[in-house]
């Protein structure tokens, strides 16, 4: 028996090494790294467009509309951009996580994050609200097939980003660590209410829950880079 259990005590321990070492390895922090970087960059951007375009109003025009008119390239930059360091990070969270809950899911719902993000800078919305100028306001009677897409982006986005946070606090739990493992749900059930598409202060809303979001993932990257 001790013989046995001798033979089968580095088999236990490989699975742990291996992982260890792929977390430490340049190019898997480089990887998470992306997400730390990913939410601020798109925050701050978005923001920063949303009071200085000429006729946007956050409290009438979702985020994505910052997509059309005469500097929407920059809307359609900033999608783009944080998408692919989504998709990076999801590369870099499944390098670092060994065996356990989420091992499978968490980079999967983190790449569907980011593919939503990159479709909706990919395909704009469809004008709306008086925005730009000149366009009627109210909803457009017919979506084009950019818009059509563009529509379809927006929740594939949002229920990744609220299902990879309950995904997340399994595995926190999993780990011993109780209280992240709370948080990670109070702020998935935060970003489900904030992002529902109708009702009061929609824009904003939508806003906030994207933001409270991506403090979220930012915070567990760094989490998987002090590992």
């Amino acid at each position: 028996m001790d013989t046995a259990l001798r033979s089968a005590a580095p088999a236990a321990t490989v699975a742990p090494s291996r992982a260890a070492a792929r977390a430490a390895d340049p190019t898997t922090r480089a990887l998470v790294l992306a997400g730390v970087v990913a939410g601020p960059l798109f925050v701050v951007t978005g923001l920063v467009q949303a009071l200085s375009r000429e006729g946007f109003d956050l409290s009438r025009h979702p985020l994505s509309m910052l997509s059309l008119g005469d500097r929407g390239y920059l809307q359609i930059a900033n999608f783009i951009v944080a998408g692919v360091l989504m998709l990076a990070f999801a590369v870099g969270a499944r390098r670092s996580l060994g065996d356990g809950p989420g091992r499978v899911w968490a980079p999967v719902l983190f790449g569907l994050y980011g593919v939503g993000l990159v479709l909706g800078g990919a395909f704009t919305a469809d004008p709306a609200l008086g925005f730009p100028a000149g366009t009627p306001d109210g909803y457009p009677t017919e979506w084009t097939f950019h818009g059509g897409v563009h529509a379809f982006a927006a929740p594939l986005a949002f229920l990744a980003l609220v299902a990879v946070t309950f995904v997340v606090a399994k595995r926190l739990r999993w780990e011993g660590h109780r209280t992240a493992a709370a948080w990670s749900i109070v702020i998935g059930l935060a970003c489900l209410v904030l992002c529902v598409p109708f009702g009061p202060a929609t824009s904003i809303r939508l806003f906030v829950g994207v933001a409270l979001g991506f403090a979220w993932i930012t915070a567990y990257a760094v989490s998987l880079l002090r590992r």
